[in-house]
């Protein structure tokens, strides 16, 4: 048994173990699977952390429970049946009913991959080695949704069920926010398609001023009435997402930021490291100074003010791709990965940054984050 092997001081045989299909197969497995904390009835993987957390934060008055999770290809049947084999007792313990539903990152998505030197690499059999484009392949998974009102986080961030009130609390707060600002804005569209009164117009750019910036260009009061009103109406008129930050301590990864467009206009985007040119001292000097950190923790509104779905594609900017580093069997390559989803994928989407506690970002990357304090048991 493995507690043997541990006690006897042979690592190379308790990794084994761990990690090989003849033993634990960690190795092989998704995260998903993965069991991540001790609660008194057994273990938890982290799929089941997600069940237990959407219960407490996204059931609805009839008692239905909407969970959606996108998958990579390798590892999809073990996700399924453990999800259809667990849903049911936490469905009884939880008085909710799970309507699950699950997609794959498109392969029509997958991008070139090539060498140090820019040459296209190929595999074993001699076919262009094509690699998935990352997380902003995501766009065509959330744009299939059809969704009122999508939260979205990565699937190693959760809590053990004494650390969750926090979290749920402010899963909550963001997806208030994006209600009532949605409230907001679906009535000032209205009212700015049948009319363009000074006062309204006054209510439209304070409007902008607390919850949308930035304020309309220098220029913008010298245009005639019924353009002021057509350029605040079709600002309002796109998809609207409230992201929690967290205070920046260092973590890897992107963080809110003002981006001035190659049209010079301002926007708050989620930036990433690797779209920073950090050989330019006043860029990297900015990344540096930066204050808050992005854990991926977004309430997002994806229909208009008829209540149709948004044509997400129409809102990301195509050209904000970035090259990174990966490996494949032992070899050095580049990647070029798609605008990502709560970056370039959402660069024109209108956004509200709202500062969220530290407890609710814990994510397992590495097997040890779970010996952090917060991923222990009472």
């Amino acid at each position: 048994p493995l507690e043997a092997l541990l006690e006897s001081g042979d690592t190379h045989a308790a990794l084994t173990t761990l990690l090989d299909g003849d033993g634990l197969g960690y190795g092989h497995l998704p995260k998903a699977l993965i069991p991540f904390h001790r609660h008194g009835d057994g273990p938890r993987t982290a799929l089941e952390e997600h069940l237990v957390e959407a219960a407490a934060t996204v059931r609805d008055g009839r008692g239905g429970c909407q969970v959606h999770f996108t998958l990579g290809g390798d590892g999809e049947a073990g996700f399924r049946e453990l999800a259809e084999r667990v849903r049911g007792g936490y469905q009884d313990r939880l008085g909710c009913e799970f309507q699950l539903s699950y997609s794959l990152q498109q392969r029509a998505t997958d991008t070139i991959a090539v060498d140090l030197d820019n040459r296209p690499l190929r595999d074993a059999s001699g076919r262009l080695l094509l690699r998935p484009a990352g997380h902003g392949a995501l766009l065509e998974n959330l744009d299939q949704l059809q969704g009122d009102l999508v939260f979205i986080k990565n699937i190693d961030n959760v809590l053990p069920d004494h650390l969750k009130a926090t979290t749920v609390l402010w899963k909550k707060a963001l997806g208030g926010l994006l209600v009532e600002v949605q409230n907001q804005v679906h009535a000032l569209a209205r009212q700015l398609e049948t009319g363009t009164a000074e006062p309204l117009l006054t209510t439209a750019r304070r409007f902008f001023d607390q919850w949308l910036p930035p304020p309309p260009p220098p220029d913008f009061a010298d245009l005639p009435a019924p353009e002021q009103g057509r350029r605040l109406r079709e600002r309002l008129l796109r998809p609207l997402r409230v992201c929690g930050v967290v205070a920046n301590t260092g973590e890897p990864g992107g963080g809110p930021f003002w981006v001035r467009g190659g049209d010079g206009s301002l926007s708050l985007q989620i930036v990433e490291q690797a779209q920073v040119r950090r050989t330019d001292p006043e860029q990297a000097a900015i990344w540096r100074q930066a204050t808050h950190f992005n854990p991926v923790d977004l309430v997002c509104a994806v229909r208009d003010v008829n209540g149709r779905c948004f044509d997400l594609h129409r809102f990301r900017d195509p050209e904000a791709v970035f090259i990174t580093r990966k490996s494949s069997q032992g070899k050095e390559l580049k990647a070029l990965e798609l605008p990502g989803l709560w970056n370039g994928a959402m660069a024109y989407w209108n956004t509200i940054f709202v500062e969220v506690p530290r407890i609710t970002f814990n994510p397992v990357k590495t097997v040890n984050d779970l010996l952090r304090p917060e991923h222990q048991g009472q």
